[in-house]
């Protein structure tokens, strides 16, 4: 019940990653982001310009009035009290120069011309904080945009000789210059709401072309997910997302190698693990089947011991193969190619001895490699091994080492019958045997030589294979020397 409980939990997250809402997905979010951006950019634009437009106009507002204000001030200056028939006189003369209103005030405040006529203030007090300041000896200005015009006020005392003689007041209306700021704006928003519209159509688009190649990879991944490594994906563009494709190819091209070479090697596994164990089934029946003398039975258990012994030998190169495809962490210390080369000559010696071969040692003292010295012996041991069974009786194996420049040249020569040449590129294959009858005539399992491969390149060398030009092939393995902390 649970384990149903656990598949229908994955079946429900899996369908939850291929259907994404709209508003959640990345075209959406793209888009959203484009918008956004053009908006504040078109927001600046519509705020920014009209703001210094009306900086301007106030600036230019305030120059022309204060200083009309000043003009009139300075032509109603002079000896004696200002009255409405000497105001009216010089008004007529200077005129309102477009301006909606002007006031003249005595010192106390009483207007003594106003534009308007008897329809305004004439005659009575100006109660208008401008004149009151003005009364007092300071300019004043302000200015308004309200409703599209510009409202705009100015007042300037009437001095003599420092005696404050009354105010002048101009207030002046603009629709003209409000008109002029009011169609800007428009313009800018008619241009604001095209850039948007074409923003928007063209944000809509690049997202769906970069979702659209995303969403491309993302079904190639899920394609691959599914088994399918021979699947690639073909992107353009030579952006980021082309070397994510790229990178996912070179990844399904590990992965389909990775795939073929389990498979394999399960097949091979298998087969290997089948034989020995159906002979010992099959000699086990016998023995209980028959009632044979003493002497068969015993010669029975010995077969079973040996097809035993041939089922721990491929068992125990599985496991070290498998600990070398974990790429388990190991310490890294100075191992002695020479000592180790001596322990797999005094392991191998009975079995050369056995079968009439000579081993032959020439080793430079000195030599060390980084590494395990378990990874060392394993790669001296099974080629040494190789080379004395697949030997021919009274032949010999020659096994040297010695320093190179910077590398640990191990070599080991056998004279025995050889490698066919269409053979030495598969030698390495795991399970691979030139001669499968003779290979297991000898317990071999076809799996030394990969281990060998393996571990050398995991001690950062190489390992290779040639044929001798008499007889014989000769194996030459490569690893790094051994540097002390500081030496170049």
């Amino acid at each position: 019940m649970h384990q149903k409980e656990s598949g229908n939990e994955v079946t429900t997250v899996t369908e939850q990653s291929k259907k994404v809402p709209f508003w959640r997905s990345l075209q959406v979010k793209y888009a959203a982001t484009y918008f956004v951006i053009i908006a504040a950019v078109l927001s600046l634009l519509n705020t920014y310009p009209a703001l210094t437009s009306q900086d301007m106009v106030f600036q230019s507002k305030q120059t022309s009035l204060q200083s009309q204000a000043l003009v009139v001030a300075s032509a109603l200056a002079g000896p004696g009290s200002l009255s409405q028939e000497s105001v009216t006189r010089v008004m007529e003369v200077l005129g309102n120069a477009g301006l909606s209103r002007v006031l003249v005030t005595d010192p106390s405040g009483v207007v003594l011309y106003d534009s308007e006529g008897n329809a305004g203030l004439l005659g009575r007090y100006a109660l208008i904080a401008e004149v009151v300041q003005a009364l007092r000896g300071e300019d004043f200005f302000r200015s308004d945009y309200v409703g599209g015009a510009f409202h705009s006020r100015a007042a300037a005392p009437v001095t003599y000789r420092g005696m404050t003689m009354g105010a002048v007041y101009l207030d002046e209306y603009d629709t003209g210059q409000g008109q002029l700021l009011e169609g800007v704006q428009q313009t800018l928003r008619t241009i604001s709401i095209i850039i948007a519209v074409v923003a928007l159509l063209l944000s809509t688009i690049f997202s769906q072309a970069l979702t659209r190649r995303m969403a491309r990879l993302l079904k190639a991944i899920r394609t691959v997910r599914e088994g399918e490594y021979s699947h690639r994906v073909k992107m353009g563009g030579g952006d980021e997302l082309t070397q994510l494709a790229g990178e996912f190819n070179a990844l399904t091209d590990r992965l389909q190698t990775t795939e073929e070479v389990r498979r394999r090697f399960v097949s091979d596994a298998s087969h290997e693990l089948k034989t020995p164990l159906a002979s010992i089934r099959l000699l086990a029946d016998s023995i209980l089947q028959n009632e044979a003398d003493p002497a068969t039975v015993q010669e029975f258990v010995g077969d079973i011991g040996d097809e035993a012994a041939r089922l721990q030998r491929i068992t125990q190169k599985l496991l070290t193969l498998t600990r070398l495809d974990a790429a388990a962490p190991e310490e890294t210390v100075a191992v002695d190619v020479c000592e180790v080369a001596c322990r797999a000559e005094h392991m191998l010696s009975p079995l050369a001895r056995a079968g009439g071969v000579n081993l032959y040692m020439e080793l430079e003292e000195g030599i060390r490699v980084p590494g395990s010295a378990d990874g060392v012996y394993q790669i001296l041991f099974n080629l040494m091994e190789n080379a004395v069974k697949y030997n021919l009786p009274g032949g010999r194996v020659d096994v040297t080492v010695r320093a190179r420049e910077d590398q640990a040249v191990i070599a080991v020569e056998d004279t025995g019958v050889g490698i066919p040449e269409e053979d030495i590129g598969k030698v390495f294959d795991r399970f691979y045997r030139v001669d499968k009858a003779r290979s297991r005539a000898a317990g071999g399992t076809g799996l030394g030589l990969s281990i060998v491969r393996d571990t050398a390149n995991r001690l950062g060398g190489e390992v290779t294979v040639e044929r001798r030009e008499r007889e014989g092939t000769r194996f030459t393995v490569s690893l790094p020397l051994w540097r002390e902390e500081g030496e170049a």
